[in-house]
């Protein structure tokens, strides 16, 4: 016969034996996966224990930190540690085992060791910063060439984050008057969601990369367990790899995050990245200064040595422009005076023949004129006698062509007797083919017209 037993039964053996086998509590190591504290102030938590090589989770328990002992632990731990209990934190708690006939299996969470978990972040700090030293990509931001003066910059914050703020605020109203294209673009600057969120900001802003000169990350203050998101190796890896020079100012004085390590330029706060980007552009002035001043001066070296070089140029040079001057003054007198002999004497010569040729000129015009005009007269009076003549002819065709319309005008054709049918459209019926018998025909003649019916159609004759 098989024996029964029922669940209950076997709930409270198996209590029974965990009272037995676990009558104390124990010290346990475990990742926080899930944490929530209700209404009341109890403490639930999901614990993990994860793969050391492949990071698969390989055991999972619920626990409980019951709110007593929860108003407790929570504030030793986090000043203690400088992180809030979260999610993602490797934690050594003392726990006590209990299992329950209704709720099953659970831990029931006493006390907990902050020093555990502050040299676990410590080691995966230095774990992920090993990580990207070994993989050479730990200096390459650094090794970027900042611009000469920064002007256009994309920003990463939270709009409303008060850091953001401070920075717009200290940028926009220095006291030198220098202006700047800046683009926000959003991101979540703390919690579960900041790396991914981060991360894709980046990644918007490389698409216009040769647009923007530079990239500040920045954020307002909060907790150290805020900071935990700047310690994981994949931001940090797009930042050390990021294309464009990256300033950041989380706003941490006491600890320095991984991101902070591998931008271009770590400052402490938001207002001291803008004043950083400030004093570059200031310095980029002062340099613009200094090489004005420095071209002002080689320039008026340069004009005076070359009014002493032209001064005494010109001692040596009108002493001997004046005597060539002299002598080609002299020549320029001789010339003159023969051309004056030699003009007078072509001039003269020139005359006579000038006259000359008006006196043939006058005598060939007149007699051309008098021919030009006899052929005038000619050509007139040729011209009215074909002009009548054409008249005359044109008069007489008119004449013809009129006899002939009259002749073909319909109204006197009509009036010899003929006439004209048309059918009920008003088309002019010309065929035998064109009408059908009993079709309503339409008859006119010179002085009216009239209706009929066709009753006899004959055929055409073939």
């Amino acid at each position: 016969m098989i024996q029964k037993i029922s669940l209950l039964e076997l709930n409270r053996s198996i209590q029974e034996k965990i009272k037995l086998n676990f009558p104390e509590s124990l010290w346990v190591v475990a990742e926080i996966s899930e944490l929530k504290i209700n209404r009341s102030g109890h403490c639930y938590l999901e614990l993990i224990e994860k793969d050391a090589i492949n990071e698969n989770i390989i055991a999972k328990s619920r626990a409980t930190i019951w709110a007593f002992t929860f108003r407790m632990l929570k504030p030793y731990f986090e000043s203690v540690t400088g992180h809030e209990l979260a999610s993602g934190l490797k934690i050594l708690i003392r726990v006590t085992v209990e299992f329950h006939e209704l709720y099953g299996f659970s831990l029931n969470i006493t006390d907990i060791d902050p020093n555990y978990t502050l040299g676990d972040l410590a080691q995966k700090k230095a774990e992920t910063l090993r990580k990207l030293e070994e993989d050479g990509i730990i200096n390459m931001n650094k090794e970027l060439e900042f611009p000469i003066v920064p002007q256009k910059i994309a920003v990463i914050s939270s709009e409303t984050a008060a850091g953001y703020q401070d920075f717009m605020h200290q940028l926009t109203n220095n006291k030198y008057g220098y202006t700047y294209y800046i683009k926000l673009f959003p991101a979540i600057m703390q919690g579960l969601q900041a790396e991914e969120s981060i991360i894709d900001a980046l990644e918007r802003i490389f698409k216009n990369e040769h647009f923007f000169d530079i990239v500040v990350l920045i954020r307002g203050g909060g907790s150290q367990a805020d900071l935990n998101c700047f310690n994981n190796y994949l931001l940090a890896a797009n930042v050390a790899q990021y294309p464009i020079p990256v300033l950041t100012g989380i706003g941490h004085d006491k600890d320095e995050s991984i991101v902070d390590m591998v931008a271009y330029q770590k400052l402490k706060t938001p207002t001291a990245v803008a004043e950083y980007i400030i004093e570059k552009t200031l310095a980029f002035d002062q340099r613009i200064d200094f090489y004005k001043e420095q071209i002002y001066d080689m320039a008026i070296d340069f004009i005076h040595h070359q009014k002493t070089k032209l001064i005494q140029s010109s001692s040596i040079v009108i002493p001997i422009t004046k005597n060539i001057l002299n002598k080609q003054n002299n020549k320029f007198t001789l010339l003159q005076e023969k051309f004056k002999n030699s003009a007078t004497q072509l001039i003269h010569k020139k005359d006579s023949t000038i006259n000359s040729y008006i006196s043939s000129i006058q005598f060939t015009t007149t007699k051309t004129l008098l021919s030009a005009k006899e052929n005038i007269i000619f050509y007139k009076k040729t011209l009215i006698t074909g002009y009548k003549h054409t008249l005359k002819n044109n008069n007489s065709l008119l004449n013809n062509f009129k006899n002939k319309v009259t002749l073909l005008d319909p109204t006197n054709i009509l009036k010899r007797g003929y006439s004209i049918t048309f059918n009920e459209n008003q088309k002019i019926i010309k065929k035998i083919q064109q009408i059908n018998i009993n079709d309503e025909v339409i008859t006119k003649l010179f002085d009216g017209k009239f209706r009929s019916t066709v009753t006899i159609k004959n055929k055409p004759k073939q």
